[in-house]
């Protein structure tokens, strides 16, 4: 009898061996698929703004959900300045368009306070 239950034990073992290779048959290749998007998103976000813009704008809203965004965008546009750098030098339109002012124009005058936000 205690050969028995040990032969059943083994063919237990043998049958979830075979149900998990099943799931492993579907399972990588969904994987696959996600690392690429995924992979293929993050390259996505390294991109500037207005490429990157075109292309959210054609993604799905599900696929808000499916990927984790905020992680990504943090370190896809984590920047290598440091605290007591010097801001990168930049010009900007004033709001009326008549003008280009420079950030370095200020350089060595009262500190710059830059605010940057949406307008909607």
């Amino acid at each position: 009898m205690q050969y028995f239950g040990a032969n059943f034990v083994g063919l237990t073992a043998v049958y979830q061996f075979i149900q998990m290779r099943g799931f492993l048959k579907y399972a990588i290749p969904v994987l696959a698929v996600y690392m690429v998007l995924l992979s293929g998103l993050f390259v996505a976000m390294l991109q500037p703004p207005a490429v990157f813009g075109r292309i959210m704008s054609k993604l799905p809203a599900v696929a808000y959900f499916l990927f984790p965004f905020k992680p990504m965008w943090l370190v896809a546009r984590r920047g290598h300045l440091k605290v007591g750098d010097m801001a990168p030098a930049f010009a900007l339109k004033t709001s009326d368009l008549s003008q280009v002012v420079r950030l370095s124009s200020f350089r060595g005058q009262e500190p710059v306070v830059l605010i940057f936000g949406s307008h909607t």
